[in-house]
């Protein structure tokens, strides 16, 4: 296969004798490099390159104007917009959000050398008869809405002034200068001959400059398309180049040089559909693997064409280990690497700060980022190794700067940097973030870390560069601002991959593919809103308006990406395109209409198979987690006996033997977590504690409705006692904890009165509150004591019934502690409920035995049901209930009880996991 750049050189070998005094612009600088490669090729003798330029290096030469940054552009434009005559201007941050787009519409009117002052007033225009309306009266907003659509054209042509006068730029001001002073070029440079390369779209300065240098010089221009798609009058990839072979006079006398005639050859076409993007990234690991195997030249005439270049990432997990030339054109964005998530958190945390201090969710993230614990490693005996500890220990939701204090030494390290008072300003702050590299930078240096290194320096770079210009512009005044141009400039950085780039594998994008060729084309992401990207409405300048002035539309952006996709594939032997058969918002639509078009071609139906990857699920077999008990086991379990099976780890046994085995025996209890909001058990026991606090002077004596109405008055300072007592440090007076306070004050305002209505008809004396119990249980089988222990919130007797009563303050249901099948006590968790209540019934009555009892739960989120009282029934809708427990009830939950334990203390029963 012959290349169109070879074909090119070729042909202007044997034009010229030689190359010397040629001037050859080409779309990119990537497409330059391989032209350079390919002159050296073919050259028979040493020669002197001629002059290479890239569209956009070629317009910088002739206009005479740097080319300034994207994020400078943006100051420089605030810079103008502080002189217009705008009344209430907005500040950087507010400016930002609607800067960068007019920003971008000021760089599409100079490019396309639109009359600006025309544009904007049309502009404006529209926007008054947006607002037009019978009332001929405006509101001060409106006016100011369409105050700012007037002075459009005023900040344009002061930002553009203030670009000048400093010999600067941006690139559509580049172009509308270099149009401007053409004339001045072609007289210095004379008869020198411009080879104009590749080409397909061209705004209107492009148009005009390369007309002009076609008419004033013998110079050439070289299309790089296929005969097929430039007879194909309705194409879209041909789309460009017809218009400017009917439009530009030069064609009147010349005819069309570059044109191929390669697409209706025989070619291997692949259409394969994979579910999602790191499907097509494996898939194209798969081709690569079998390409390599019968590729003898290694790949070298292989590309990969990302599309969507998040795809870059999964890709570059999936090129097999034996491809060891590999060069990747588009750079990998410093934006995610772990380096720059560090700086955010860092931002974050001195933004979010209030005067409360420091949020400690912001702290522990900071804390457990990967470069802040390489850190620490290297400083053990740092006290902010025990930071995460202490805030939990305390439970502090925000700390300031005392807190810090009285952990913290004195040290310079990252973590005093980070909660430095100064990091407030944004000055402060960047000069924090680089003491931070330069620690960080002497311990990856004893790790020998390259990799991170490489980060750490583009980072040192960055922090640098908005050093300089927080000394130049004084607009970044607050955190928030700064934190707006530090984004800015990560998306726009990359970290260059190091690579040989006219050896082995190719991965580009598809705009760094324009006039290279290989035989061998992966194309992913053929979706829609990918490839091509679709409808976007980035702009302040409406469709109709883009049409009638001759801007670009989406239309043109998708012939854009048409001629791209089909210029790959002219002269590749085998193709592969990948689209996604998964389709979502972030990941792009259906299957492109570039494969339909292709799909629907009489001309490439012999050459195209579909396919559809699908990953290989192998279902993992079901395996049931299941500990055998070993000698330590039964030890720690006879450990357990021996201090007392309580009801709530039998229960636990009952809902999952894992679980007993986990929390109960091996103490593995939830992790320590901080309370921004009261937990449900912190609830329940501020609830338990006001009631004790409440029923105390009340023991052995009867209950009175006089007590409880005076107890009324005092529901509210208990629980605030008790709330502070439970949950130190906790802010009650706002947020979800101030509704959880009004929750408990009604919750116990409830109860007490149900209980006064109570004694409006009963006799209720309370016996005893937050009983602790324990007995010996009789089950000589296991060898060894069993124990059973349990804490009864409150016993009473009503009207000379004993009474158990459990509190709970989540939802309580009657058929949990009502029991049809004995059997399902200690089988179902569902009566986990009943089981409990039966437990505490059972070490009272060893206590005090009696020859029946009642038992119940109060359930606070179902009051108006009263206690819940434990009761035997015959069937699941029998209204026969035997509510009292006598000893024929205990003799059946003792069976029970005994089969529970002798199974818990059996060595041949493992503990088995069961589905919860």
């Amino acid at each position: 296969m012959q290349s169109f750049l070879e074909e090119i050189i070729h042909k202007t070998w044997q034009k010229y004798d030689s190359l010397e005094g040629l001037v050859f612009i080409l779309p990119s600088i990537r497409a330059g490099t391989f032209l350079k490669h390919t002159i050296a090729k073919t050259s028979e003798k040493p020669i002197f390159l001629p002059e290479i330029y890239s569209i956009e290096g070629f317009i910088e030469k002739v206009s005479g104007l740097n080319l300034v940054k994207p994020v400078q552009q943006l100051f420089e434009l605030y810079g103008a917009y502080q002189k217009t005559s705008y009344p209430n201007k907005d500040d950087f941050l507010t400016f930002s959000k609607w800067g960068r787009t007019l920003l971008q519409d000021i760089n599409e009117i100079d490019r396309y050398v639109i009359d600006a002052k025309e544009l904007f007033s049309s502009l404006s225009s529209i926007q008054q008869l947006n607002h037009w309306s019978l009332d001929t009266g405006k509101t001060q907003i409106m006016k100011e809405h369409l105050k700012f659509w007037d002075g459009l054209h005023e900040l344009y042509n002061l930002f553009n002034s203030a670009l000048l006068e400093k010999g600067l730029g941006h690139q559509g001001l580049l172009y509308r200068t270099a149009y401007l002073c053409l004339d001045e070029y072609i007289d210095a440079i004379g008869s020198q001959t411009h080879i104009f390369i590749g080409f397909n779209a061209l705004n209107t300065a492009e148009s005009q400059i390369i007309q002009k240098i076609l008419s004033a010089t013998k110079s050439e221009i070289y299309w790089d398309l296929d005969s097929y798609f430039l007879e194909d009058s309705m194409h879209d990839a041909s789309h460009f180049i017809r218009y400017h072979l009917r439009k530009w006079p030069y064609f009147q006398k010349n005819s069309p040089k570059g044109i191929g005639s390669n697409y209706n050859s025989k070619k291997k076409i692949q259409i394969i559909g994979a579910p999602k993007n790191v499907a097509q990234a494996k898939y194209v690991g798969r081709i690569l693997r079998e390409l390599h195997e019968t590729d003898l030249k290694g790949l070298k005439n292989t590309a990969v064409i990302l599309s969507d270049e998040t795809l870059l990432n999964p890709l570059l997990n999936s090129i097999p280990k034996e491809i060891e030339r590999v060069n990747i054109t588009m750079g990998y964005p410093l934006q995610k690497t772990s380096v720059a998530s560090l700086f955010l958190q860092l931002l974050n945390l001195n933004i979010r700060k209030t005067q409360k201090g420091w949020y400690y969710q912001d702290i522990l993230d900071l804390l457990s980022h990967p470069y802040v614990q390489k850190a620490l490693e290297h400083h053990l005996d740092d006290p902010a190794i025990s930071l995460p500890e202490e805030i939990k220990k305390k439970n502090w939701i925000y700390l300031d700067s005392d807190k810090m204090a009285s952990i913290l030494d004195t040290r310079k390290t990252i973590i005093s940097y980070s909660f430095s008072d100064k990091a407030a300003s944004p000055k402060g702050f960047v000069k924090s973030c680089l003491h931070i590299i330069e620690l960080l930078k002497d311990n990856l240096q004893d790790s020998n870390d390259l990799l991170s290194l490489e980060y750490l320096y583009r980072f040192y770079n960055l922090f640098n560069q908005i050093s300089e210009l927080l000394a130049k512009y004084d607009f970044i005044k607050d955190l928030k601002s700064l934190q707006g141009l530090y984004q800015d400039l990560l998306s726009v950085e990359n970290l260059d991959f190091k690579g040989e780039p006219l050896e082995g594998l190719q991965v580009m994008g598809m705009l760094e593919s324009r006039n290279l060729d290989f035989e061998n084309v992966i194309i992913t992401s053929v979706n829609e809103g990918i490839l091509p990207s679709g409808k976007s409405n980035n702009s302040f300048i409406p469709f109709d308006l883009k049409l009638y002035h001759g801007l670009p539309t989406y239309k043109e952006k998708d012939a854009v990406y048409t001629y791209h996709f089909y210029r790959l594939l002219q002269r590749a032997k085998q193709i592969f395109i990948l689209y996604n058969t998964e389709p979502d918002v972030l990941e792009g639509g259906e299957r492109s209409r570039l494969i339909a078009q292709l799909l629907t071609d009489e001309h490439k139906k012999g050459d195209i198979l579909k396919k559809t990857a699908t990953p290989l699920v192998i279902a993992p077999s079901k395996k049931v987690n299941a500990i055998e008990k070993d000698e330590n086991l039964l030890n720690l379990i006879r450990d357990h006996a021996g201090r007392g099976f309580s009801p709530t780890s039998l229960s636990n046994y009952i809902r999952n033997p894992l679980d007993f085995y986990k929390r109960n025996l091996l103490g593995i209890d939830d992790r320590a977590e901080v309370e921004e909001t009261v937990a449900v058990n912190t609830f329940g026991t501020i609830i338990h504690d006001t009631l004790e606090q409440i029923y105390a002077p009340c023991i052995g004596q009867y209950l009175s409705k006089e007590y409880l109405r005076s107890a009324l008055l005092d529901v509210e300072s208990s629980v605030r006692l008790n709330f502070a007592n439970s949950y130190p440090g906790s802010d009650i007076n706002t947020g979800k904890n101030l509704i959880a306070f009004n929750v408990m004050v009604r919750y116990i305002n409830n109860f007490i009165n149900l209980e006064i209505e109570q004694l409006k008809h009963h006799q209720v004396k309370i016996v005893a509150l937050e009983t602790k119990l324990e007995a010996q249980l009789d089950i000589v089988e296991t060898g060894f004591p069993i124990v059973l222990k349990g804490k009864i919130d409150r016993i009473d007797e009503v009207d000379g019934t004993t009474r158990i009563i459990d509190y709970k303050t989540g939802t309580v249901s009657p058929s949990q502690v009502e029991i049809i099948n004995w059997d399902e006590l200690i089988e179902d968790y569902k009566y986990s409920k009943a089981f409990q209540l039966l437990c505490y019934t059972l070490l009272y009555q060893q206590k005090k035995p009696l020859n029946s009892f009642q038992a119940g739960i109060i359930s606070f989120k179902n009051l108006g049901a009263g206690l819940l009282q434990f009761a035997v029934k015959d069937t699941r809708n029998s209204r026969k209930k035997e509510r009292e427990i006598t000893e024929k009830t205990m003799e059946a939950f003792t069976v029970q009880l005994k089969k529970l334990v002798m199974e818990i203390c059996n060595p041949d029963v493992p503990f088995t996991e069961k589905e919860v």
